[in-house]
C-alpha cells in the first residue's frame, strides 16, 4: 500500500485529472451532437445514447485515454536521474510493476464512472428522456473498469520501458484499430488482445461489430476471465523484463 500511497502522491497536480474528466465527457457529447443540432429524440431513448456514445468511445478513444494516462504516471521517473533513483531503490520490482499498474487502472476506473454520469447527464438535462440509464448499462460500465485493467496494465509497461510520452500513445491507437478489425474477422477470439477486451466490452448489447444485442453468461465469463488473465500474464511478464534490466538492482 505505501508504493500506491507515494504513486497517488504524484498524482495531486497531474494532468491525468482533466483526462479522467473531459475524455468521456467530450465523447458523450459527440455522440449526441447531431441530435441535438438537428433537435430530434434518441429513436431508442437509452439504447441510442449509449451506443452513439459508448459504442464509438470504445473503438479507440478509450484505449488512447490509457496510453495517456500511462505517460502521465511514467512521465516523473524520466526525468532527470529519476530512473535510476527509482530502480536502484529497496522497492521489491513486483510492488513497484503493481502500484503503477493500479494508479492507472484507477484513473482508468474513475474515468468508466464519469462516462456512465456523463450518458446519464445528456440523456436526462438534453433529451429529457423518461426514467434512468437501464441497469445492464450500470453492469456493463463496472464490467468494463475490470476489463479495461489488462490495457491498462500493458500501457504502464509500455510506458515504463519507452522515455517517449508519445510512442505508447500511438501503439495504443494502431493496436485499438487492429483489435477492432479483429473483432469483426474473429469475434470473441479477440478478447486474447488486452484492446480487443475492452472494445467488446463496450460493445456487450448494442448489436454491434461481434455483439448479438444482448448481454449472456457467455459473454461476461469471457470477459471476466480474460481480464484475470491477461493482467496477471501482462503484470508477470513487465516484472521478470524489468527484473532483467542492468539498472535494477
Amino acid at each position: 500500500m505505501g508504493a500506491i500511497t507515494a504513486e497517488l502522491l504524484k498524482l495531486k497536480r497531474s494532468l491525468a485529472w482533466p483526462v479522467v474528466v473531459l475524455l468521456p465527457i467530450v465523447l458523450v457529447l459527440a455522440g449526441a451532437a447531431t441530435q441535438l443540432a438537428r433537435g430530434t429524440q434518441p429513436e431508442n431513448g437509452w439504447d441510442t445514447v449509449w451506443l452513439q456514445s459508448v459504442g464509438f468511445y470504445g473503438l479507440f478513444p478509450l484505449a488512447i485515454g490509457i496510453a495517456i494516462l500511462g505517460s502521465l504516471v511514467w512521465r516523473v521517473e524520466h526525468r532527470g536521474s529519476n530512473w535510476n533513483a527509482l530502480m536502484s531503490s529497496p522497492i521489491p520490482t513486483l510492488r513497484l510493476v503493481v502500484a503503477k499498474t493500479a494508479v492507472v487502472a484507477g484513473l482508468t476506473a474513475l474515468m468508466q464512472v464519469v462516462l456512465v454520469l456523463a450518458v446519464i447527464a445528456i440523456g436526462k438535462l438534453a433529451f429529457g428522456l423518461p426514467g434512468m440509464l437501464p441497469g445492464k448499462y450500470h453492469g456493463i460500465g463496472l464490467l468494463l473498469i475490470l476489463a479495461t485493467v489488462p490495457v491498462a496494465a500493458l500501457q504502464s509497461a509500455l510506458s515504463l520501458f519507452l522515455r517517449s510520452f508519445a510512442a505508447p500513445v500511438a501503439v495504443a491507437l494502431v493496436a485499438s484499430g487492429i483489435s477492432t478489425a479483429a473483432l469483426l474477422a474473429l469475434g470473441n477470439a479477440a478478447l486474447a488482445s488486452p484492446y480487443g477486451l475492452a472494445t467488446r466490452t463496450t460493445l456487450l448489447s448494442t448489436g454491434s461489430f461481434a455483439d448479438s444485442g444482448t448481454v449472456t453468461a457467455g459473454d461476461v465469463t469471457a470477459i471476466v476471465v480474460a481480464s484475470l488473465v491477461l493482467s496477471v500474464l501482462i503484470v508477470a511478464v513487465t516484472t521478470a523484463v524489468l527484473n532483467r534490466r542492468d539498472t535494477r538492482i
